[in-house]
């Protein structure tokens, strides 16, 4: 279950919050960040939540903002004081897509789309450690691990018996026809996803090679929208070496209507249980 107080969602409501305090005021970042004698990127990084806000960083830029309100001050000092608190990931040390995790959290639903593997959330393990070992040749047994077990913790979410993620994932295919781990990893793993995709805030659809081209043929993607509804959607893409999030609301929508288009060119829930139990029988043959 998600925690109470989760730092990385609390940074982007404190980043929220000194944004629309800039824009009461009238300044661009740039202004803000000349007058502070910080970099425009930072001031960028506050706001968008991707890195701790100190409280000193909320003084100075409510000094700027001229708030006189010491009631709103001391709310957003306080803001920044529980953002800074580490979350249940930070004891695995350090997580590339720790920020990810932090949303995932505190996400009340996530829609996503995996063109060529099984989704983090509904791995098992020997299949998450095949597919770490592949995609990551140059990284040591004892991380590979870590990243397993990191992995595992997160699926909490979606097994929880309160409040659980409402999880809907959309295949390609080829994440059902690729063997990672060997035939024996695949059906167990297939037979996992045909066990999961039967609770009932878990939807699994696949698209099969024969819809030919479709809107997700750009790469993976997820919606992740929150309980609060002062916190955003976000959309998030995976890359190598950093990761991209979407928030405002027009790139959102935009991510929604091909999802929409990617569920709608997908086989309905009954097909996909059935496509994926009969590719699993393939593996045990």
């Amino acid at each position: 279950m998600a925690s109470s107080v989760n730092p990385t969602v609390r940074r982007r409501r404190l980043g929220q919050e000194l944004r629309r305090l800039r824009e009461l005021k009238g300044m661009t970042a740039e202004e803000v960040a000349e007058r502070l004698l910080v970099s425009q990127s930072k001031i960028s990084r506050l706001e968008n939540g991707r890195r701790s806000i100190s409280q000193r960083d909320v003084r100075d830029l409510c000094g700027v903002y001229e708030v006189e309100d010491v009631r709103i001050v001391d709310s957003l000092m306080q803001m920044a004081k529980d953002s800074r608190q580490q979350g249940w990931w930070h004891s695995f040390g350090d997580i590339p897509y720790s920020v990810y995790i932090g949303l995932e959290t505190d996400a009340a639903s996530l829609r996503a789309y995996e063109p060529q593997i099984i989704p983090g959330l509904l791995q098992t393990r020997p299949y998450a450690e095949a597919l770490i070992r592949g995609a990551l040749p140059e990284t040591s047994p004892t991380d590979i691990q870590k990243r397993v077990d990191v992995r595992l913790r997160r699926q909490e979410r979606v097994s929880a018996e309160e409040s659980p993620l409402r999880l809907w994932t959309v295949l390609d295919e080829a994440a059902l026809r690729r063997v990672v781990g060997g035939r024996q990893v695949m059906r167990e793993q297939l037979e996992n996803l045909a066990e999961m995709s039967q609770l009932p805030h878990v939807t699994v659809q696949v698209l099969p090679y024969e819809v030919g081209a479709h809107p997700g043929l750009n790469g993976q993607y997820a919606i992740l929208e929150f309980p609060d509804a002062a916190d955003s959607s976000v959309v998030y893409i995976e890359g190598v070496t950093s990761d991209l999030y979407l928030e405002k609301a027009a790139d959102v929508q935009k991510y929604s209507v091909m999802y929409e288009h990617l569920r709608a060119q997908a086989l309905n829930v009954d097909q996909s249980h059935q496509f994926i139990a009969d590719i699993a029988k393939e593996y045990a043959r």
